[in-house]
Formats: C-alpha cells, sequence, structure tokens
C-alpha cells in the first residue's frame, strides 16, 4: 500500500474507491492506442473466444489507465486461458511473462499461512496474547496473535505517521528495521479495544513475524521458504531485504514523491522507482520478489487452502467481520467491511474471490482466486506519467483489470465493482 498523508490514496490502495486518478478520460495508451500494445505470451488458450476477451479487456485497461507494462495470467480449473505480456519494462525493452516484480501484500497471505500451520499443529492458538512472545510491545498483552492477522488489534499503521511516510519518500533507498517501524506504529494508545474494529495497518504483520520467529526459533524467511514457498513450488519467487529483482526485472516509474518533494503540479516528474528499498512493507524475511506464474500459483493455493486443514481454511476465509467494524474518527483506515471488501486472516475477500492487491512504488499487482468455478487471475502492472493525478496519487489497475476479467469469465459472480466512498 503506497505511504500518503492523505486518506484518499489509502483507500485506493485498498480497492475501495473506483476514481482514483486525477483524470477519467480515455487516453491513448503507451503506443498510442489500445491495438498497438506490442504483446508476448502463450498459444492455443484452452478457450480462444475467452482468451480473446481477455486480451481486449487487458488492452483498453491499458490505453485508459495509462499503463506502461502489464504482465496477465488466468486459468479456469487448470486450463490456461491467457498468459501474456504487453508493453514495456524500459523504453525499447518489452515485457516478458518471466519477468520479476515486487509482490508486496501477497506475502501477507504466506505469513497468515505460517500461522494457521502452527495452529494445526498444536504449537499455538489464535487467541493466544502477543505478550506470551513480545512482552515489551506495548500493549501486547491485550492483542492476540489471531487479531494481529485479521488486522483487529487496534494498532496503528505506521505508514500513516507523517514523521515516518515523509522520511521513505525524502530517502527512497534507506533500509529500514522492524524496530524502527514499530516505535512509529505502538508508541500511541490503541484505535479500539481489540477485536472490536478493523483498520489497516502494516504494524501487524511486522509483529507477527517477530512473533512467529519467537515461536519457532527460526528466521521468517527460512520458515517462508521450508512451509510454503517450497511445498508449493514457488520457484520464482525469493526473499531480499534489499531493493535487489532478480532478472529480467520488469521496471517501475512513479511520480508519487511529487509531495514529498515539494514538487509544483506543473512540473513534469517521473522516476525510475524499482530499486526503491521496500523494507518498510512487511515483517523482515517476508518481503519478496515474483513472477506471474508464482502469482498465479497463489492464488490457486491460497485460494484452494492447499497447506491447510479444513478449520484452518474457513478461520482465513471467513467473513465474520461484515457488519461488525465501523469508521473511526481519527483512524484513516477503519471502515465497514463489506461484501465489496472483507478482511479475512491474511486475504481480502471481494463477493467470493479470495485476493490480495499490493500498490506501492510503481507497482501495482492483483491474484485472485474464484472457489466455486476455479478461475485464478494474476495480474502485475507498471504506469505511464499520465496514470498519476497532480499529487503523486495513482490506483491499482491491476485491481481493475481482474475485476473485467472476472466479470467477463463468471458473469454470476462477478467481483463487486470497487465502491464509491
Amino acid at each position: 500500500m503506497p505511504l500518503t498523508r492523505r486518506v484518499l490514496p489509502v483507500l485506493c490502495a485498498l480497492g475501495l474507491l473506483t476514481a482514483c486518478t486525477a483524470t477519467d478520460a480515455a487516453a491513448p495508451g503507451p503506443s498510442g492506442s489500445a491495438d498497438n500494445v506490442a504483446a508476448s505470451g502463450t498459444a492455443s488458450p484452452a478457450d480462444p473466444a475467452q482468451a480473446e476477451a481477455v486480451d481486449r479487456i487487458v488492452r483498453d485497461t491499458m490505453a485508459e489507465s495509462h499503463l506502461k507494462a502489464a504482465i496477465v495470467r488466468v486459468t479456469v480449473d487448470g486450463r490456461e486461458i491467457l498468459t501474456r505480456a504487453y508493453g514495456e519494462s524500459t523504453t525499447g525493452v518489452p515485457a516478458t511473462t518471466d519477468m520479476h516484480f515486487r509482490n508486496g501484500a501477497v506475502a501477507i497471505s504466506y505469513v497468515a499461512t505460517l500461522l494457521l500451520q502452527l495452529v494445526d499443529e498444536g504449537k499455538v492458538r489464535l487467541d493466544d496474547t502477543v505478550s506470551t512472545w513480545l512482552p515489551d510491545i506495548p500493549h501486547s498483552d491485550r492483542v492476540t496473535l489471531g487479531q494481529l492477522a485479521q488486522m483487529t488489534s487496534g494498532y496503528a499503521d505506521y505508514v500513516q505517521n507523517p514523521e515516518l511516510s515523509d522520511a521513505i519518500y525524502r530517502d527512497p533507498f534507506r533500509n529500514w528495521t522492524p524496530e524502527e517501524l514499530l516505535a512509529f506504529g505502538t508508541s500511541q494508545p490503541l484505535f479500539y479495544e481489540p477485536g472490536t474494529n478493523w483498520n489497516y495497518a502494516h504494524t501487524n504483520y511486522v509483529i507477527l513475524g517477530l512473533a512467529l520467529e519467537r515461536i519457532t526459533g527460526q528466521p521468517v524467511a527460512e520458515l517462508l521458504q521450508e512451509k510454503v514457498l517450497d511445498p508449493l513450488g514457488l520457484d520464482g519467487t525469493t526473499p531480499s531485504q534489499t531493493p535487489a529483482i532478480p532478472e529480467p526485472v520488469l521496471h517501475a516509474f512513479s511520480s508519487e514523491r511529487r509531495l514529498a518533494l515539494g514538487i509544483p503540479a506543473t512540473t513534469p516528474f517521473y522516476e525510475e522507482s524499482t530499486f526503491w528499498d521496500p523494507s518498510w512493507t512487511i515483517t523482515d524475511g517476508a518481503v519478496q520478489t515474483t513472477d506471474i506464474h508464482d502469482l498465479h500459483d497463489t492464488a490457486v493455493a491460497v485460494g484452494t487452502g492447499t497447506l491447510l486443514s479444513p478449520e484452518s481454511y474457513r478461520a482465513m476465509v471467513s467473513t465474520d467481520l461484515r457488519g461488525r467494524t465501523t469508521a473511526l474518527p481519527g483512524c484513516p483506515t477503519c471502515f465497514p467491511q463489506s461484501e465489496g471488501y472483507t478482511y479475512g486472516l491474511g486475504v481480502v475477500i471481494t463477493g467470493n474471490w479470495l485476493m490480495q492487491n499490493p500498490l506501492f512504488g510503481g507497482y501495482a499487482a492483483v491474484e485472485a482466486y474464484l472457489p466455486s468455478q476455479k478461475i485464478a487471475v494474476a495480474v502485475a502492472v507498471t504506469y505511464e506519467p499520465a496514470a498519476f493525478d497532480d499529487t503523486g496519487a495513482y490506483s491499482n489497475e491491476a485491481d481493475t483489470i481482474f475485476r473485467r476479467i472476472g466479470a467477463q469469465l463468471a458473469p454470476g459472480d462477478a467481483p463487486p465493482t470497487r465502491p464509491t466512498r
């Protein structure tokens, strides 16, 4: 989720707004029109008509939303509909389906899976208090492991701290430690009594990562490799606490530092953001890069509960927060959970689809799965300058592509349109 001092981009990052950019009118895409966007990928789809429809959705959205590149993989019950890359990674370098990009919040689902695996193994319970392992963290005697995973702890989101967000934007190459981040996320009172409301807060998963390390005696990166990445065969997903990305790289570009640097709206501003340091985004050891194949396979694995017991899978995808949460003054990411967006344990439920939709540093992505029809959608995109508004804000257009593809392939069970707030 992108850093911001304002509520609007936060809600855009969560996939809650339909109108997040400055202009709504369609405009020429990266190559001047949707039809001229170069593409590369696999041939002989299982359903040529649906493949053509998905291809058109991607091309049209690229043109409307000013996307520089898009990489897409779509399957139905394991049968490929489309795997294709569009546009350019950098000028003159076409995007390809083997390129790597940052997966951001996708790793949240992996960390939640680790917790639920430990529950299945009888090593912890979701209602165990965090203070059992991390007694020095403020309020840890009131917060449970399950509340961290569901983001109902009441901790503030350190990303919303103006001092921290300004520091990250002014020096996007700085490496941050969990302790530095938590100093911004745990130094104020809880927004609400734990378990009584919900707010998106990166703070939860930094604490949860530290707790998992104390519980197991192993680093998070090692745990993820042994218990998630290797069992799922996610060979293209690599942990890295540095800005490095394995070759080949899908490059990203951004205008989101405009406000922090005081650059006027009338001054062109667009810079490469590929190698900004991502250490602030999640717990140490869960910062990762991936490719479109692993992103797709994650959608299937998380969406089917491959690594979990039936009971833990039901807990992960529970919609019990609907009707139980409210907006709260002073809490920019507190809002009512609805059919359009409900948080489970490390996953987002939108309609009957299970998903994650990271957005930061000029990258956006979505992995989504519809269990009833076994439809898996994975999308990663980057942006042209016109995608950013006068303040540098932008929206997750991978999410737009996913919702349009979902409506095409499952018209009777389409993902809800992002509600306007």
